[in-house]
């Protein structure tokens, strides 16, 4: 993803960031449809979601200051955002970002506290039997991987992840299934999937055959057909719950899926 360029009153070149899919804004958060292969988070000099939003943020404040010149000294005030949450790099969907500490710190504790509803699409492989349940497994990451496995309760190791799933359909390609997410460990869904013989589709790291969407050469773009559909939490000024909903991408439409719903 790539920045235009545009050139500020004074005459300087400056960049601005891609258009984002903002889904709401209020004064302590943005809700963002990620899209895939892009990271939340990254070492300096490698693109990702948080580098973008900065920078728009960034860019809202420094065309203000052509405007109004808030700070005598002619320099635009930094911007402060906060991460309560992740979605892996080949995972596309709704992400809340805080714009401020107070909702940072108010949205990471529904997180911690388990208040926050989320609720994932995927494609997996294969025909889910039974068509709706809960799996319960205890995994743990594999150290100096990026990588989860499933393990014995007993290992010291051991996190325990949940999640409750139903069959919205079928494609040639295997079940469409709608995931609510009780615990919120790394890789949860994608291993959960895959142990029991239905890896996500295009999750070659976890044993998926089945390509999904553009196959690019650089593999850490390729997506993978998880998708976080939706996201409800409580919202820091009004302190009433608001759900958000995230459009699916042309690979998921391509199956058919999300074609009436979008």
């Amino acid at each position: 993803m790539g920045f235009f360029v545009f050139v500020t009153a004074d005459d300087n070149v400056a960049l601005m960031p891609p258009v984002l899919d903002i889904l709401f804004e209020d004064d302590h958060c943005l809700v963002v449809n990620k899209p895939s292969g892009l990271s939340t988070q990254a070492p300096r000099g490698i693109d990702s979601l948080e580098l973008q939003v900065r920078a728009a943020l960034q860019a809202r404040v420094n065309a203000d200051m052509l405007y109004w010149q808030c700070d005598p000294t002619g320099r635009a005030p930094g911007v402060y955002l906060g991460l309560p949450h992740r979605l892996d790099r080949p995972v596309s969907g709704v992400i809340v970002l805080a714009k401020t500490k107070k909702g940072a710190r108010k949205i990471s504790k529904q997180f911690e506290r388990r208040q926050v509803r989320k609720f994932y699409w995927a494609m997996v492989e294969g025909a889910v039997e039974p068509p709706a349940g809960t799996w319960a497994d205890w995994l743990r990451k594999i150290p100096g991987q990026a990588q989860v496995e499933v393990v014995d309760e007993n290992h010291p190791q051991a996190q325990q992840a949940v999640l409750h799933y139903r069959t919205l359909g079928h494609t040639a390609h295997g079940s469409w299934l709608e995931i609510e997410l009780e615990t919120g460990r790394m890789h949860q869904i994608r291993v959960q999937t895959s142990t029991r013989g239905h890896p996500v589709l295009g999750d070659t790291q976890y044993g998926s055959r089945i390509a999904f969407g553009p196959q690019v050469e650089d593999l850490r773009l390729r997506a993978i057909a998880l998708h976080a559909r939706q996201l409800s939490f409580v919202q820091t000024a009004t302190r009433e719950q608001i759900t958000f909903m995230a459009p699916v991408g042309a690979a998921w439409r391509e199956l058919g899926i999300g074609v009436a719903g979008d």
